[in-house]
Order: structure tokens, then C-alpha cells, then sequence
């Protein structure tokens, strides 16, 4: 995402002061020199698929199998229902302060505006956590995929493969990166697309095999899982509540366009497009692709199991072999593997990102602020890929199990995440209002809120407390399955409380707020777009 600026001479020259922006009180921020500063290189196509990226990935294309085995497929399609409308007010609520204010380190740095530097501290690290924990996951998911064609081979061949690829990626500088992500991102845009025309065509008998599916398999084993044969509501609920862990997963990540809003041209234009339009790739990629999955495959299926490091786990494979449809199902999982580099490459960017905003606020080592000439945070991308080692694990242990165990830590640290957004929202509006401003002063509001804020607080904190619910019941203790899931939703109150202790800053009260700072260059970068010459440019800017 690039800002552009009123001409293509300073939109070259502009870089981005990371220290910009701070309030007042934060004594203890730090305001990097002119060298240490990312540049604006990613461009309105590029926020457009990263939008898109951010939404699709393996959690869509293989953890969607064990959540239909959990959960049925009337679970599966509720719980992605829930989860679908949290991230989309996750989106519009980090939409409205992001497109005012799109600075570096996104909403780490608005939460030192507009609560507290102790705040700031703790969803720093918990994002920095969840996206670093998440890069292991995306490989093990790419070993996993891989075994589908070779599977003697070892894990550890896999993972340093894609591992590569997504160093390399990043290494290059934010133009490579946004460049190839717009490629994954089509890929996969066109691979959900043709998934469920495909999926649409094998449910009404189009398939080789002629088999007419319909609904069959809502009645035949039926629309929910009894969840480790618990018997009435408490069984539903549990397989339920599983999904929604799963479905949290996938959409974990939409908030990536805050963290590219630093290096995005004419963000106050580019980043609402982009926002607008999320909801229309939650309902057709997501909810559509859990309602085709829900109908091609039975939940008792035993290849949806994921930890049986069976690389048909991906439910559409299943359905594709099904169907008796040779040859297809190789060329998706060749798709589905430039999904996890994408996703994988993603991690690491919003990573290093995160970490390179906690050294420009104090609350990280100055030398992760160390840029390239081109603006590439290279010690920070170097120290967030180096805990990738951690993918590894899939040596000695299934790499289905393992894309489990990090799916879930990340999961409920991606939902903290979420709730920390709402709550700097609420703040936020309270500040802007308390300082005579009205809400449609903004680049992008929204009508919704602040309902929409508190939405997010609520099913947010609901859905940690019930994520891994089932560990209570008696004979199911799971140490592994403990700690997954609640560990970063304990590690956040001990982070704030530690920072509050240290920093020994109170919270910044609604007058005191700065919307201002910062303002001035961000609006000399704003101009209208280029007007369409034809009908096919026209297409094209709609489309992005």
C-alpha cells in the first residue's frame, strides 16, 4: 500500500518518520533518525490483494477439515458466520482511526495515542507473538500439503524450502513484497473461485461419478457433531466452539492492512477502498467456501483429520478424489502450497512491522529500528524469521499436529488482538468527540458504530474464554491443548500490568488526546485518482 503524493517526484522522495505523531506524554517513545524510516512503495492493487490475502489462506483451505469434523457442517457455517462478523467490525472499526491516522506500527501506535504506552506495550508484543507463532504454523501447513505428493520425504526438506521463499521475500524490500503478494493473492482469488463454481457443479451431480449430493450429508451423519460423543446441547456446543477457534484462525490477519498503512501510497484514499469492500470477500470466499465444504463432505469423514498427516486433510481435495475427477487434485494443492508461501511471506511482514513499531515507541531495542537505504527494517525481518526454526517441531512430530497446536496459540492471541482494537476504538471516538470533532469528519465511519467496537469486545473475550472449554470436562486434561489456547490470553493482563508498573503513566484523557500531529504531511500526500481513459481502466479501479 503506497501514498502517493501530489506528484510522482515527492512521492519518491517522501519517507515515513516513525516517530511522528507522538503524544506528548509519551516521554519514554522514541523518534527514529532520518535513516531508520520505512518507505510508501506498495500501491493501491497492492492494499487492494492484500486485503484479499489477508483473508484467504490455509485456515480456508486446511483447517476448515478439522473444524466440519468438529463441528458438522451447520457448526462449520455458524461458526465461520460469528467469526465473520467479528473481523468485519474488527475492519471498520480499525478502518476509521487507521485511514486518519496511518502511521507506522498501525494499531500499536494509535493505542500509546489513545490509552496508554502500557497498552501500546502489551498489544505490541501479543501481535509481535501472534505473528511470529504464526509463520511456523503456515510452514508446517506447507509441509503438510507437500506430503500429499511425496510423503518419505522429511518435513524438515519442506519447511527450509518455503522458509526460503518467504526470507527471501521479505529480504527484498515492501515493492517485492507487495509485487508478490498480488500474485499469490490472484492465485488464490482464482482457486477459491473456481472451488466453489467447481464444488456448486459436484453437489448437483456434475462430477464424473454423476452423484447428485444435495443435502445428504446435513441428514446423513447430520448438521452437527456430538463433540467426543457428549451427547445433546453440551456435545453441539463443544464441537461448536472448536470451529470458532478454527474459523478465528482463518481470519485472523485482516487487520494486516493497518500494519502496511505506513507504506502505502495516498492511504486516506487507498486503505477505505479497500475496507469497503472486505465484506464482500468475507461472504463470497469464507461463509460461501464453508457452505460448499459443508455440502461435499461428510463430517465423519476420517481424512479431514488433519493430525494424520494425510495431505488430503484439505476438504476440497477430498471432494475433488470423491468425485473421481484424476489429475485435479495434484494441481490444487500446487495452488493451495502458493497459498502457505503467501501466508508464510504475510507473517513475517506484519512481524517484523510490529517489532520495528515497539522500537520506534520505547518498548523494544533501538537497533530493530535499522533500515536499508530502500526503507527495509532488515534486522527486525531477520530476527522474527529466525523463530521459524520453532516449524521444525514437524520433524519428529506430525505436521498436522503441529499446524494444530500453533493454529490455536495464534488463534486466541490474534482474538486479544481484536479486543484491543475495540478498545482503542472507544477511546478513540471518545477523544475525537470530547475535542468538538463529528465522526464524519473521518475518511472512511461507519454507522454501525459504536456498537460495532463493543461487538468486538464482547464475542472477542466470549470466544477465548470458550476456546478450549473442553479440557474441563472429566477425562479430557490436555496440557498441550491448556496452553495453546489460553496461554496468550493470560500473557496479555501480565504484559499490561508489568508496563503499567514500569511506565507508571496514566491513561490519556479524552482532551489531552493528539489527533493533529502528523496530520499535515498525511494530507499533502492525499489527491484524487487518476481518471479512468477506458472501459477496461475503469474495470480495473473498480475492481481494486
Amino acid at each position: 500500500m503506497r501514498n502517493s503524493l501530489s506528484s510522482p517526484d515527492k512521492e519518491k522522495a517522501f519517507e515515513v518518520d516513525i516517530g511522528s505523531g507522538e503524544h506528548a506524554s509519551s516521554n519514554d517513545s522514541y523518534s527514529p533518525p532520518p535513516d531508520f524510516k520505512l518507505h510508501r512503495q506498495l500501491k493501491n492493487r497492492h492494499v487492494a490483494m492484500i486485503s484479499i490475502g489477508g483473508v484467504i489462506g490455509t485456515g480456508l483451505f486446511l483447517g476448515t477439515g478439522s473444524a466440519l469434523m468438529n463441528g458438522g457442517p451447520l457448526g462449520l457455517l455458524l461458526g465461520y458466520i460469528f467469526i465473520g462478523s467479528i473481523s468485519y467490525c474488527v475492519m471498520i472499526t480499525i478502518g476509521e482511526m487507521i485511514s486518519y491516522l496511518p502511521v507506522a506500527g498501525g494499531h500499536i501506535k494509535l493505542a500509546e495515542r489513545f490509552v496508554d504506552p502500557a497498552f501500546s506495550f502489551a498489544l505490541g508484543w501479543n501481535l509481535w507473538y501472534n505473528w511470529t507463532v504464526t509463520l511456523p504454523a503456515e510452514l508446517s501447513a506447507a509441509a503438510t500439503i507437500i506430503n500429499f505428493w511425496h510423503p518419505g520425504v522429511n518435513n524438515a526438506v519442506w519447511i527450509t524450502m518455503c522458509l526460503v521463499v518467504a526470507v527471501g521475500i521479505n529480504m527484498s524490500g515492501v515493492g517485492v513484497y507487495g509485487e508478490t503478494e498480488f500474485m499469490f493473492a490472484s492465485i488464490k482469488v482464482v482457486l477459491i473461485v473456481g472451488l466453489l463454481i467447481l464444488g456448486i457443479v459436484l453437489d448437483l451431480g456434475g462430477g464424473p461419478n454423476h452423484d447428485r449430493i444435495g443435502f445428504r450429508y446435513w441428514k446423513d451423519p447430520g448438521p452437527f457433531v456430538q463433540f467426543y460423543g457428549i451427547s445433546g446441547t453440551t456435545g453441539r456446543f463443544l464441537g461448536w466452539s472448536r470451529v470458532v477457534t478454527q474459523a478465528a484462525f482463518a481470519y485472523v490477519g485482516l487487520e494486516v492492512v493497518a500494519m502496511a498503512a505506513a507504506e502505502a501510497k495516498n492511504p486516506r484514499r487507498n486503505l477505505p477502498k479497500a475496507i469497503r469492500r472486505v465484506y464482500i470477500r468475507l461472504l463470497l470466499f469464507y461463509i460461501g467456501g464453508v457452505f460448499v465444504i459443508g455440502l461435499l463432505v461428510p463430517s465423519n469423514n476420517p481424512l479431514l483429520n488433519v493430525n494424520s498427516d494425510n495431505a488430503s486433510a484439505s476438504p476440497f481435495v477430498i471432494a475433488i478424489n470423491q468425485a473421481g475427477i484424476k489429475g485435479l487434485p495434484s494441481v490444487i494443492n500446487a495452488a493451495l502450497l502458493t497459498s502457505a508461501w503467501s501466508a508464510a511471506s504475510s507473517d513475517l511482514y506484519i512481524a517484523s512491522r510490529g517489532l520495528y513499531g515497539l522500537a520506534a515507541s520505547g518498548n523494544a531495542p533501538k537497533v530493530f529500528l535499522r533500515t536499508s537505504r530502500s526503507g527495509l527494517p532488515y534486522v527486525a525481518v531477520a530476527t522474527c524469521a529466525s523463530f521459524s526454526i520453532l516449524a521444525y517441531m514437524a520433524v519428529n512430530t506430525s505436521s498436522g499436529m503441529v499446524f494444530t497446536w500453533f493454529s490455536s496459540m495464534c488463534a486466541t492471541a490474534g482474538l486479544t488482538t481484536w479486543f484491543g482494537i475495540g478498545v482503542i476504538y472507544l477511546r478513540f471516538r471518545k477523544g475525537f468527540l470530547a475535542q468538538g470533532h463529528k465522526m464524519t469528519e473521518l475518511p472512511y465511519f461507519s454507522r454501525l458504530q459504536p456498537f460495532a467496537a463493543w461487538w468486538v469486545i464482547g464475542a472477542s473475550l466470549v470466544t477465548l474464554l470458550f476456546s478450549a472449554w473442553e479440557v474441563f470436562l472429566r477425562d479430557n486434561w490436555s496440557i498441550a491443548t491448556f496452553l495453546t489456547n489460553y496461554l496468550p490470553m493470560m500473557l496479555f493482563p501480565v504484559l499490561y500490568a508489568i508496563a503499567k508498573i514500569w511506565k507508571r503513566v496514566p491513561l490519556i484523557k479524552p482532551n489531552e488526546m493528539d489527533f493533529h500531529s502528523g496530520i499535515a504531511e498525511i494530507e499533502a500526500m492525499t489527491h484524487a485518482d487518476v481518471p479512468p481513459r477506458n472501459i477496461v481502466e475503469a474495470f480495473w479501479m473498480k475492481l481494486m
